[in-house]
C-alpha cells in the first residue's frame, strides 16, 4: 500500500504561485507514476499533471507551461509546483500514485486562486 500526504494548498491572487507537495510513505522509485488531479466545485476529477519513475511527465493543456512536475527521489515526495495563477484553477488538488495497478489518493488540499 501507499499513503500520500498532500501538503502547500491556499490561497493566492491571480497571476501567484503555489508549490503542493506530496509525501509517499514508500520509496517512490517503486511506485509507476505519481501525479496531480484536481475537483472543482460541481465538476468531474481531472489530471493536471503526471510523471513516471522515468520521468516522463505529461500535462493538462490548461496548464502546460504554467505547472511544472518534479520527483523529489530522496524525499520520496512529488511537487508541482504553479505558477501564474487563475481563478480557473481553483479546486480540490489531490495527489495520485499507481503501484502495482492500484491507484491510492490523499486526502487532497484545497487551492483558492482570487480574482
Amino acid at each position: 500500500q501507499v499513503q500520500l500526504v498532500e501538503q502547500g494548498g491556499g490561497l493566492v491572487q491571480a497571476g501567484g504561485s503555489l508549490r503542493l507537495s506530496c509525501a509517499a510513505s514508500r520509496s517512490i522509485f517503486s511506485i509507476n507514476r505519481m501525479g496531480w488531479y484536481r475537483q472543482a466545485l460541481g465538476k468531474q476529477r481531472e489530471l493536471v499533471a503526471t510523471i513516471t519513475s522515468g520521468g516522463t511527465t505529461n500535462y493538462a493543456n490548461s496548464v502546460k507551461g504554467r505547472f511544472t512536475i518534479s520527483r523529489d527521489n530522496a524525499e520520496n515526495t512529488v511537487n508541482l509546483q504553479m505558477n501564474s495563477l487563475k481563478p480557473e484553477d481553483t479546486a480540490v488538488y489531490y495527489c495520485n500514485a499507481v503501484y502495482r495497478i492500484q491507484n491510492y489518493w490523499g486526502q487532497g488540499t484545497q487551492v483558492t486562486v482570487s480574482s
